[in-house]
């Protein structure tokens, strides 16, 4: 069922009845993504260096275990947040140009 659902459109788009705003929408939606991931880094990064304090200054043995529990939830959400970001550009990237659509390289100024 997910990979029929993955493999499906979600919008039905022609890229030549966009227009500038419709253009300027999928320009805010791919930085929306990009803060979206870098959130997740953060999240991460704040899980992993919790996590570290824990095991560097503290030399409890049960603290010791919740650090390294710290780091593997780091990592996981890393890896949700690199996932997420790649599914999602993939979605955004195929509503601008759709399949065997290649982008122009000339622009107008």
């Amino acid at each position: 069922m997910f990979e029929t659902k993955m493999k499906r459109r979600l919008y039905n788009i022609d890229p030549k009845e966009l227009i500038l705003r419709d253009h300027l929408a999928i320009d805010r939606t791919k930085l929306a993504n990009e803060r979206n991931f870098l959130a997740f880094v953060r999240t991460a990064l704040a899980f992993v260096a919790g996590g570290f304090g824990l095991i560097k200054f503290i030399d409890e043995l049960a603290y010791i275990v919740i650090g390294w529990i710290l780091v593997g939830i780091g990592i996981i959400v890393l890896g949700f947040g690199f996932y997420r970001y790649l599914k999602f550009k993939k979605v955004i990237d195929s509503m601008q140009h759709p399949e065997g659509e290649e982008e122009s390289t000339t622009t107008s100024n």
